[in-house]
């Protein structure tokens, strides 16, 4: 069950807020004092004789060349703060898909664009992609202790869960990009077919089903058009460990 995206606006909402925050001196800081008559005309009012009107050098409306000068440093000041916001949601935005994607356990969060991708178990790797026992393995294998959680490479719908042939059980997961990702010898799942999941939610957990030497995950994935990727080179390249 995918877990409510209000969540992460909520998150980033906050940071954004504690971003800007930060941007503004503290309280101990300071202050350089203001020149109110570099802000606003001062009326000044001089002497007089009796009965004569104020001479040259009393009230006097700023020149139009002084508006343009203020006008200019407001513009200049509003647009840096625009982007002084723009660039605290957008990192309040990206901190918030990571720690949404971690909340559930996941070992390591990475982000693509806008999309976060983990590791999906904690473990040692045991196997990589290669020829193995006479015949091609075409996944990583990570050893860990039956009920280890397993968690969802990245944001997808489940087209797959429940009994496989040598894997026991698995879960099949379909990314956005079309590409598939393979849980195999789970000792049991927590997702249906069907289901929206997110990056890093909790789908699985480790197992010993199957064709399998000891308790570990078998994770594969494949490309849009089915054909198998080395699974540590897919994680690499979206800066994740193996």
């Amino acid at each position: 069950m995918a877990r409510n995206r209000a969540t992460v606006a909520a998150v980033a909402l906050g940071a954004a807020i504690a971003a800007g925050e930060s941007l503004l001196p503290g309280p101990d800081a300071p202050v350089a004092p203001v020149l109110t008559s570099a802000l606003l005309p001062v009326a000044t009012a001089q002497p007089t004789t009796s009965g004569a009107p104020a001479s040259a050098g009393g009230d006097r409306s700023p020149s139009a060349f002084a508006r343009a000068e203020l006008d200019a440093g407001m513009q200049v000041d509003v647009q840096n703060l625009v982007k002084a916001v723009e660039i605290g949601e957008r990192i309040a935005r990206r901190a918030a898909i990571i720690n949404a994607a971690l909340a559930d356990g996941a070992p390591q969060a990475a982000l693509v664009g806008d999309a976060a991708v983990v590791r999906p178990v904690a473990g040692r790797l045991t196997s990589a992609v290669g020829p193995r026992w006479g015949r091609s393995h075409n996944g990583l294998d990570i050893a860990n202790r039956i009920g280890t959680p397993v968690f969802a490479v990245t944001d997808g719908v489940v087209v797959e869960s429940g009994p496989a042939s040598g894997f026991g059980l698995w879960v099949v997961i379909r990314h956005d990009d079309g590409t598939k990702s393979v849980y195999g010898h789970i000792n049991q799942t927590f997702v249906r077919v069907g289901e929206r999941v997110d990056a890093g939610e909790l789908i699985a957990e480790v197992g010993n089903r199957g064709i399998s030497t000891g308790p570990h995950l078998h994770l594969e994935i494949w490309d849009r058009s089915g054909s198998k990727v080395d699974p540590a080179s897919w994680l690499r390249r979206r800066g994740l460990d193996v």
